[in-house]
């Protein structure tokens, strides 16, 4: 199976290197160790030895990391809100492809998705059932009634966005439109439960109950993932998790909040033609919507969406 983000991988055990409390800060903030983050890695350990998952120092972004991610945001967002312009009944998901294109590459950036791993274009756009990595092929055209994701994901100086959005296109049935709408509440509760020194699985708790509240399911088998130095990175995140599980999380930590909402069962299953389209095993509708967040001190900061 080739479609991004299909599995978790075991995560390495990561033995850090030791600094002395008088050496620059492993961050790169030019401070002794002792003023920067010697706290932050003794409160890190503390977890580790309770037995919980942490993550790596590589994982973590620092300020001038986080503005080049928010540079590369900006043309992410634009490319979402030329789509949105643009959608309408009888357009070809070719031409979405193509907005997404002109405007990446005019505002000075690269399409992340455009022959990542094969992958022949330069946004995923999943109709209907598509659960994710739909192709925007040629033959395709938008009908009254469907519902589209379009996830759009850009590389700028190096430094990756990643978000993507639900359009409704023309009368769109009740039920299908409530889905869009759930996820849509389930993306922001997700984010509104992200806390420092909280954990992945508190988020996940959120999003997946008021899913289910909804009569909806939480696709399992397909998650989120870390970004910003790549397209996608650790950690590895679930949606279908309980409060207290999964990784710690700490300031510093950059991933997305994309959770897969179906409206009939989670299965899935990948187009054997391709190895990339992915559908819901009961041909029933899903829907997504995708934020990329930054955890600071404070909170969350939405760095796309």
């Amino acid at each position: 199976m080739r479609a991004f983000q299909w599995a978790p991988k075991p995560l390495p055990i990561i033995k850090e290197t030791k600094i002395g409390r008088n050496m620059p800060c492993w961050c790169g903030s030019g401070r002794k160790y002792k003023q920067c983050h010697e706290s932050f890695d003794k409160k890190v350990d503390r977890f580790a030895f309770m037995g919980k998952e942490v993550p790596s120092r590589d994982m973590l972004k620092n300020e001038n990391d986080v503005q080049k991610c928010r540079e590369s945001a900006k043309i992410n967002m634009a490319c979402l809100d030329a789509v949105g312009e643009a959608i309408r009944i009888g357009m070809k998901l070719s031409e979405i492809d193509d907005i997404v294109y002109q405007v990446t590459t005019k505002m000075g950036g690269i399409p992340a998705p455009l022959d990542y791993e094969g992958y022949p274009y330069s946004v995923c756009t999943s109709v209907n059932s598509q659960v994710c990595h739909g192709f925007p092929a040629e033959d395709r055209t938008l009908k009254n009634g469907d519902i589209v994701n379009v996830d759009c994901s850009t590389i700028l100086d190096g430094y990756f966005s990643d978000s993507s959005r639900m359009y409704m296109v023309g009368n769109v049935a009740p039920e299908t439109r409530r889905l869009v709408e759930v996820t849509h509440e389930c993306v922001e509760l997700g984010v509104a439960a992200i806390k420092p020194w909280g954990f992945l699985g508190d988020m996940a708790e959120v999003i997946h109950k008021h899913a289910e509240a909804n009569g909806f399911s939480v696709v399992r088998d397909i998650g989120g993932h870390g970004v910003g130095f790549e397209f996608h990175e650790e950690p590895w995140v679930s949606y279908v998790s309980n409060a207290g599980e999964d990784m710690l999380i700490v300031p510093g930590m950059m991933f997305t909040v994309e959770p897969m909402v179906n409206m009939g069962k989670a299965d899935v299953i990948v187009d054997d033609d391709n190895e990339w389209e992915v559908y819901t095993k009961d041909g029933k509708p899903s829907a997504q919507w995708e934020y990329q967040v930054y955890v600071n001190e404070e909170g969350v900061e939405v760095i796309s969406h």
